[in-house]
């Protein structure tokens, strides 16, 4: 799952800078790349918690960070008009993403 979400971020960082860079598309880029990135970086942070609990909420976060990073890409497809496959993979990986770590947090 670590490789998994670093490759998110690989793939979100490179699909993001071939977007147009005018006022109104940087915001939702930066905050498309805030929510995106915290996705694996806060899965780090679970795989080195120090109780059960810890591993829990953290595993939560990344699952918030997740749907945060839906609604951006959404937002990208639906009102900058973009379509594309890297696109496509993003908001279909991120939805995997926020399934897996909605099973973690319940078992």
């Amino acid at each position: 799952l670590g490789e998994r979400t670093f490759n998110f971020s690989k793939v979100l960082i490179k699909f993001l800078k071939s977007l147009p860079k005018e006022a109104l598309d940087q915001t939702l880029i930066i905050q498309a790349i805030r929510a995106g990135t915290s996705i694996g970086a806060n899965y780090r942070e679970a795989d080195g918690s120090e109780s059960k609990k810890d591993f829990i909420h953290k595993i939560m976060i990344c699952k918030k960070e997740a749907k945060e990073t839906l609604y951006w890409l959404g937002l990208i497809q639906e009102g900058l008009g973009v379509d594309n496959v890297d696109l496509d993979w993003l908001i279909k990986e991120c939805r995997e993403l926020v399934r897996i770590f909605g099973k973690i947090s319940v078992s």
